[in-house]
């Protein structure tokens, strides 16, 4: 026994080793670059080829062949990466969404070259760069290790310097590539050693692995990046965790194959101990604090995409023209509908509602699975059923299991919601498709009537056209406006009443359905349940190919799955691999996809069309009498307005100063008010003595909110009363954000009380809270630049308190929107524009406190005039308003009430005559 147990130990060695040089590679890449390396395992896989083909086909002596693999070439390949591809990211600004798609499409594109070059067949003959006693393997692990922590570690303390200044730079460059550029670190060198160091440990784990495991361009990039969850349970920070981890795992796996279980559970508990990398992955990616915090950011704004006029009359007779096919041709384009389907599917996950999903596979597979289960039979607690019956019936099986997506995607976003996903499509794969006991002896036959190509691709069609219609209802209307907003910025639509959550649910559930219907026709047009056609390599694929042709547009999937399947038929493997990886892996040099960059460049190549002498005075008539008074512009008048303030022209012929429209000094019921001098910030006005001041509307009690060891809030409380306007100023660091966030509800305080008219909110999400009429406007604005200036409004009151258009409509006449400018995206527009776009996205809803986050930053001084009009006209009508703001000349001249924060605490308090005079008294 003890014998058995000493040799299984040295096998989890060796494989924990291999482990934990993946764990080292990604930490390394990620701590120099920020990036998590999905293309490891596939620079894994090219090495391990490499050195095959050196040592096996051409015949070299094994070392010389492993120098100049791990030596040359595959430092080689991280700084291709790093200059060619991930560098233009980094100019842009480190989208993370864009590194991410990056990230996958190297992978994508290495996994099909190999499958060109070197076929898809396994290898077995791979030579062993080092014997398969782990001790070797062991050593290089830790020798690695120790070099590694010695050169990212910084130097500490007073005294001689113990350790290189790599480290500070690696810190720096991270943080804030420009600023560490600004002091004199060479921010391209530092990122290309990391991604020449990661590429290095990525090649010595293939050619580690590779004798000992299956190699093809599939199996081995899978292999390696299932083990990411030493990493990822490391923090992406710890080496000597990451080897820990990974040794640990690797020796309980090992030890685990001497267990032999029976009864019904049998099975998946040998699967579990065979694939115990695979549960670490789950644990961490789901258990454990998501990584990346960096990469929960909104997305850069951008207008929605356009479909070229006449593509979808070209796009349905492209997909009609197979019904003249027959033979393999016809056979091949019934994998194309079904397909088109599937990335449907991330149209609605990811184009719609902005969330990653690198596990639409799984549900794909689980739908073609449970459609051949039922229709045999075999599902536990249902009859045999009919197979277009078992596909439906299937498809409302596989929808709820969405939520194995769905509920982590509420609390994580970017690189942690993509570990989330990817590791629920690793697990389906390994856990239920691998498996013997849930796909042996399974046939998936075709509907009764249709079992021709022909008959079941006109099936396919129809199914095809109603995927499209639920697709499109997701885009239109309140439910779409709301994806939209979750998807340009979730803080902003939770602020504007979404139910963030609830639609993530939503947007998830949908696309699990989409995709099941999809797998299904997949399996039937197959004839047969592959599970090799639903690998989590496909779901990277079929992801990448997505967001480079326009995830958030329907023509766009349908593109894909043609594109996916023509070019894999009429060549050989890989083609639509590599296609698809050079696109995405271009995703730094062309951020608007290639439609757009080509869009661009067929603007640039051709001359512009210009118009006659005759065409030059009919415009410009037209464009006068649609200036004239009573004329005014409808929305859906052409946006060629030169910006959003734009103004009639004098009849001189000069061009007037743009003035707040008139609509800005009326109060919100309408009724004119007098306004305010428009020159400078106006003076405050004199107001009729009033009564005490009214009971308080929102209230906060005794608030204490801590990040860490720090106490950002220290027993605050203060009170909003209806019809007054109360400002919080402060220094940086005063606790004023912190303070707003446990008011707007995006922060819950560890003690305290936040009440609205005597209720206790306190544990209230931020969508309540605005549905009850406590509304908030970002600092860093908060818009959907995807929406129109009027959708945008729109959200705020089919979300707030009020849907009906008058909202609208009022709410944009007076923030001075509703011109031509209501039918622009907001994408684009200025940031004086953009500020009145959230302020009437906020009263749109008819909010009964309105917080507002510093409204003046980046407005000019007739801007803050303006809107010192509108808040104090607001106050007027009973609104209350909480001001957080810099400005205090603003301030001086719009607040009843003014409180001073200090270190967390409410220091002064009273009229700002006093408490603002007193402060520049002060010291």
């Amino acid at each position: 026994m003890s014998s058995l147990t000493y040799d299984l130990t040295l096998a989890g060695l060796s494989v924990g080793s291999a482990a934990a040089l993946t764990g080292i590679g990604l930490i390394v890449t990620y701590r120099a670059t920020g990036v998590l390396n999905f293309a490891h395992g596939a620079i894994a896989m090219i090495c391990a080829y490499v050195l095959r083909q050196c040592v096996v086909e051409w015949g070299w002596p094994l070392w010389p062949a492993a120098a100049v693999t791990l030596l040359l070439l595959a430092p080689a390949i991280g700084v291709v990466l790093e200059r060619f591809v991930f560098r233009p990211l980094a100019v842009l600004g480190g989208d993370p969404a864009q590194t991410l798609v990056a990230s996958i499409g190297v992978f994508v594109l290495l996994v099909g070259g190999a499958a060109l070059v070197w076929g898809q067949g396994a290898r077995d003959d791979v030579p062993e760069l080092v014997r398969a006693d782990p001790w070797g393997q062991l050593a290089v692990v830790l020798v690695l290790a120790a070099g590694v922590g010695a050169a990212l570690r910084p130097a500490r303390g007073p005294g001689p310097r113990r350790w290189t200044r790599f480290g500070r730079e690696l810190r720096a460059v991270v943080d804030d590539r420009e600023l560490a550029a600004l002091g004199g670190v060479d921010a391209d060198r530092v990122a290309a050693a990391g991604w020449a160091f990661g590429a290095f440990t990525a090649g010595l784990t293939g050619v580690l692995l590779a004798p000992y495991v299956r190699l093809d361009p599939y199996g081995l990039p899978l292999l390696v990046m299932e083990v990411v969850a030493v990493a990822v349970a490391a923090r992406m920070r710890s080496l000597p965790v990451a080897v820990a981890v990974a040794l640990g795992v690797g020796i309980a796996q090992s030890q685990l194959t001497r267990l032999h279980p029976s009864g019904w559970g049998a099975p998946l508990l040998q699967a579990i101990g065979a694939n115990l990398f695979v549960v670490a992955l789950l644990v961490a990616a789901l258990v454990l604090p998501g990584v990346g915090s960096r990469d929960a950011l909104p997305p850069p704004a951008r207008a929605r995409m356009r479909t070229p006029p006449g593509a979808w009359p070209v796009a349905a007779v492209l997909f009609l023209l197979p019904l003249g096919f027959a033979g393999p041709d016809l056979h091949t384009s019934v994998q194309v509908p079904a397909l088109g389907v599937i990335l449907l599917s991330l149209v609605v996950v990811t184009g719609r509602g902005g969330q990653i999903s690198l596990g639409q596979a799984a549900y794909a597979g689980l739908g073609a699975l449970f459609t051949a289960l039922l229709a045999a039979g075999r599902f536990p607690g249902l009859p045999r059923l009919p197979e277009l019956v078992a596909l439906a019936v299937a498809v409302l099986l596989v929808a709820p299991l969405g939520l194995l997506t769905g509920r982590p995607a509420i609390g994580r976003h970017g690189l942690a919601l993509a570990l989330a996903t990817f590791a629920v499509g690793v697990g389906v794969s390994r856990f239920v498709f691998a498996q013997p006991y849930a796909t042996s002896g399974l046939a998936l036959g075709r509907p009764a009537g249709f079992d021709g190509d022909r008959a079941y691709y006109v099936l396919e069609l129809g199914l095809l056209g109603v995927a499209l219609l639920a697709t499109r209802a997701l885009r239109r209307g309140r439910t779409g406006r709301a994806l939209a907003a979750m998807r340009d910025h979730e803080p902003g639509a939770s602020a504007a009443g979404v139910r963030v959550p609830a639609l993530k649910l939503l947007a998830f559930v949908a696309g699990a359905a989409l995709a099941a219907l999809g797998g299904a026709m997949l399996g039937m047009g197959l004839r047969a349940f592959d599970a090799g056609a639903y690998d989590p390599v496909r779901g990277l694929l079929w992801f990448a190919a997505v967001v480079v042709l326009g995830a958030d547009n329907a023509l766009g999937a349908l593109i894909a799955a043609a594109l996916l399947v023509g070019l894999d038929a009429g060549a050989r493997g890989g083609v639509a691999a590599v296609l698809v990886g050079v696109l995405a892996a271009l995703t730094g040099r062309f951020p608007g996809g290639p439609y757009e960059a080509l869009r661009a460049a067929g603007a640039r190549a051709l001359p512009r069309a210009g118009l006659t002498p005759l065409g030059a005075r009919v415009r410009r008539r037209l464009r006068a009498a649609d200036r004239a008074p009573g004329n005014r512009r409808p929305p859906s008048g052409p946006p060629d307005v030169s910006g959003p303030t734009r103004t009639p022209a004098h009849p001189s012929g000069a061009a007037s100063k743009p003035s707040p429209p008139e609509a800005l000094a009326r109060h919100p019921s309408g009724a004119a008010r007098t306004p305010s001098p428009p020159e400078g910030t106006p003076p405050r006005p004199s107001r009729p003595a009033r009564a005490p001041s009214p009971a308080a509307l929102l209230s906060a009690r005794h608030l204490e909110a801590r990040y860490g060891g720090f106490t950002a809030l220290d027993r605050v409380g203060l009170d909003v009363p209806a019809g007054r306007v109360t400002a919080v100023v402060g220094p940086n660091g005063a606790g004023k954000s912190t303070l707003f966030h446990c008011l707007a509800g995006t922060l819950r305080p560890v003690r305290g009380q936040v009440l609205f008219g005597g209720r206790d909110i306190t544990r209230l999400p931020a969508h309540a809270r605005t549905r009850l009429g406590v509304a908030r406007t970002f600092q860093q604005l908060a818009v959907f630049p995807s929406l129109t200036v009027a959708e945008n409004v729109r959200v705020g009151a089919e979300q707030g308190r009020t849907a009906g258009p008058e909202a609208v409509e009022r709410a944009l006449a007076l923030f001075g929107l509703d011109g031509p400018v209501r039918a622009r995206p907001a994408a684009g527009l200025p940031t004086g524009t953009l500020r009145r776009v959230e302020l009437a996205r906020a009263f749109a809803g008819a909010p009964r406190v309105l917080l507002l986050d510093e409204p003046a930053a980046g407005l000019d001084t007739a801007e803050v005039s303006a809107l010192a009009r509108i808040l104090r006209a607001l106050a007027a009508d009973g609104t209350a308003l909480l001001v957080v703001e810099h400005d205090l000349d603003l301030v001086a001249g719009l607040a009843d009430t003014v409180h001073v924060m200090a270190a967390g605490r409410i220091v002064a308090s009273g009229p700002p005559d006093r408490v603002l005079d007193a402060l520049e008294t002060t010291p």
